[in-house]
């Protein structure tokens, strides 16, 4: 079958005089020349019927590609040398669209028949960048630099109103200045002071009183921080993303304005307030009052409205659909600001990497918003996957649902006579799915290190069956969960009595 109309690109053989690694850096170098100047290029082979196939479906399109036929030309097989360390593909076709990696036959089609294609034969290049990326948060800075990776020039606003006594943050967002790192930190600095309690009963006398000095920790963990946060404006620096430490705000569809706030300055409150659990009454003035009670979306003076972007007026969140995607088809929000997905971390660079791919590197996966691994660091720590059981029971029905728990008794608490029934474990089953665990729950030392293991198991389809198969670990924590027996609906004592 004939080629349909195009250019044939030619790509002419660098000296033989030179050595095979600059000639090698050479041929690449040109290579990114033909992608960066063209809209299409298509690397074929003449006789390849997928490659016929995507000429075909451009040609259909209207779209005039440049074609480099692998197979016609002397350095060929080195071409496609260079093209597999540049895009990790070995095979032909291997499409780029406006300097985005499409890949090959098979996702060209698909992207084809979601639009992703289209959208991108659209792109205008008059834009400033291909990606702006309010907020450098997890999310924000996993689809950041992704995008990067990808080829796209992006840029990333990041700025925190200062406090009144003007505290600020460096890059990272909530998780690395005021969340999960400093958070972490802290809970295993009142892990040490419980280790110090216990440590008596298993036979370490000291006479000397030990005290906690609160300045000492939060200097150290302030440093981590700071060494955290530069160590993110490097990765951006190194990826080529440009960084302002900005506010971004709309102005119009596709236009960014960059005013930075002014810093704040402490103010005076009176604060009037009354004990819930007696008559104490608390009354003075203050330069900052603390509410611990959550957080706002900061999203209300971003200019959405101006471009009408869909938000909570309520919470401040974005609703978005499967993809990310808000109601302004090229505005996308991941992360915290989501309505209704879990705040955490990992699903927002999860969710950031994937948003990048879908949207520059012709990929379809969508981030999965239910099995998702969380602990909540308490003294004692929980640790979750999946479905509530009573989120469950809302889309199962509870009659299609198994519950198995049981309290246990870590080895650990024994020597230190701490409480031998307050750690709990639980799996929800879905009985018409083969037993197949859709919840996964358990309190207890160390949580967050038993669900990470297990979460990967439920990605895989884990069922009770291959939990009783498992052979346990003892004496740990976590092999309770491949001896668990007793049923809710059995109304049998999960209480324990030895080892």
């Amino acid at each position: 079958v004939p080629s349909p109309p195009g250019r044939r690109a030619r790509l002419s053989a660098p000296g033989t005089s030179r050595s095979s690694s600059a000639a090698r850096e050479e041929l690449r170098r040109r290579l990114l020349g033909l992608i960066e100047g063209h809209r299409v290029v298509i690397f074929s082979k003449s006789y390849c019927p997928h490659s016929t196939r995507v000429k075909e479906l451009f040609s259909s399109l209207g779209v005039e590609c440049n074609i480099l036929e692998l197979d016609q030309v002397d350095n060929g097989a080195s071409v496609q040398e260079v093209l597999s360390e540049l895009t990790n593909q070995r095979t032909v076709p291997n499409i780029f669209v406006n300097k985005v990696h499409m890949g090959g036959c098979d996702r060209t089609f698909q992207a084809h028949q979601s639009g992703l294609l289209q959208k991108l034969l659209q792109d205008d290049p008059a834009y400033d960048y291909d990606l702006i990326v309010i907020g450098g948060g997890s999310g924000g800075l996993a689809c950041a630099q992704e995008a990067a990776i990808l080829g796209r020039k992006v840029l990333v606003l990041d700025f925190v109103v200062p406090s009144p006594q003007g505290t600020s943050w460096g890059l990272g967002g909530t998780c690395v200045n005021v969340g999960c790192i400093p958070k972490k930190l802290m809970h295993q600095a009142a892990l040490l002071g419980q280790a110090l309690t216990d440590s008596r009963k298993f036979g370490w006398e000291y006479s000397q009183q030990v005290k906690h000095n609160w300045g000492t920790m939060t200097e150290a963990v302030q440093n981590h921080i700071g060494s955290l946060n530069w160590g993110y404006r490097l990765s951006l620096r190194e990826k080529a993303v440009a960084y302002i430490n900005s506010y971004g705000e709309f102005v119009e569809h596709h236009k960014i304005k960059v005013q930075q706030l002014e810093k704040g300055s402490p103010g005076k409150l009176k604060v009037m307030a009354k004990s819930t659990e007696g008559p104490e009454t608390i009354e003075g003035v203050y330069n900052t009052v603390l509410l611990a009670i959550g957080r706002d979306s900061c999203t209300k003076k971003m200019g959405l409205e101006k471009i009408g972007v869909k938000i909570n007026e309520k919470s401040g969140k974005i609703p978005v659909n499967d993809v990310e995607q808000t109601n302004v088809p090229y505005v996308y929000a991941v992360g915290d600001v989501l309505e209704g997905k879990p705040e955490l971390t990992p699903i927002a660079v999860q969710a950031g990497k994937l948003l990048a791919r879908r949207l520059f590197g012709g990929r379809l996966e969508k981030c999965d918003y239910v099995n998702v691994p969380t602990v909540v660091f308490t003294p004692l720590e929980y640790g979750c996957c999946g479905y509530s059981e009573e989120r469950a029971i809302e889309v199962y029905q509870k009659e299609n649902l198994e519950v198995y728990h049981t309290l246990f008794w870590p080895l650990e608490w024994t020597v230190a006579c701490r409480d031998n029934n307050t750690c709990y474990a639980k799996i929800i089953c879905n009985k018409l799915d083969n037993d197949r665990v859709i919840g996964f729950h358990v309190l207890g030392p160390n949580a967050g290190e038993i669900i990470q293991g297990f979460a990967a198991a439920m990605k895989c389809g884990l069922t009770k069956q291959l939990l009783d198969d498992t052979i346990g670990i003892h004496p740990t924590c976590a092999e309770v969960f491949t001896t668990l027996q007793i049923t809710k609906a059995s109304g049998l004592d999960v209480t324990q009595k030895g080892c």
